[in-house]
């Protein structure tokens, strides 16, 4: 028994590790890429924006996904205390199409609006995409879908 339950664990783990092979670097030794982009109101944001323990989540409006775990994001953003949630918009048709998805969704969070040098910065290749943010420097990450308990757990180990 011990046996198969160590083996579970492995694949689990392998798939983990491939699915996340190509994202930046966690474990709090890389920093936040530089980054300048607008949310939907105007305000300017920054990497220097992102203080405390922050998740950074990319997300692309027509990705199923994506769709499928908005309100996970809004749970999140409910429970979470301290720990700021931050969206960013890629692969946008137009501005028009991230307001309706964050409207859509009920999103109470700020939302940026990215560019495909945003995504190459943040070696983004599929959507959800999500990075933990503690001190400027990133400490977890994933991709695909996540639950608020997920998030929440992601967060904690950051030192939220």
């Amino acid at each position: 028994m011990a046996l198969e339950i160590l083996l579970v664990v492995v694949i689990v783990y392998s798939i983990h590790w491939w699915r996340t092979r190509d994202l930046l670097p966690d474990a709090g030794i890389t920093p936040v890429p530089g980054f300048e982009l607008q949310d939907l109101q105007g305000n300017r944001w920054s990497e220097a924006s992102l203080s405390g323990v922050t998740v950074l989540y990319f997300f692309a409006p027509w990705c199923g996904v994506c769709n499928s775990s908005a309100h996970q994001l809004r749970w999140f953003h409910r429970w979470s205390g301290d720990v700021r949630l931050v969206l960013v918009a890629l692969d946008w048709a137009s501005i028009d199409e991230v307001r309706e998805y964050a409207d859509r969704h009920g999103l109470e969070v700020p939302v940026l609006v990215g560019d495909p040098g945003t995504a190459r910065r943040f070696r983004i290749a599929g959507y959800p995409t999500y990075y933990v943010i503690s001190d400027g420097h990133i400490v977890q990450r994933d991709y695909g879908f996540s639950t608020a308990v997920g998030l929440w757990w992601r967060s904690l180990q950051a030192g939220a």
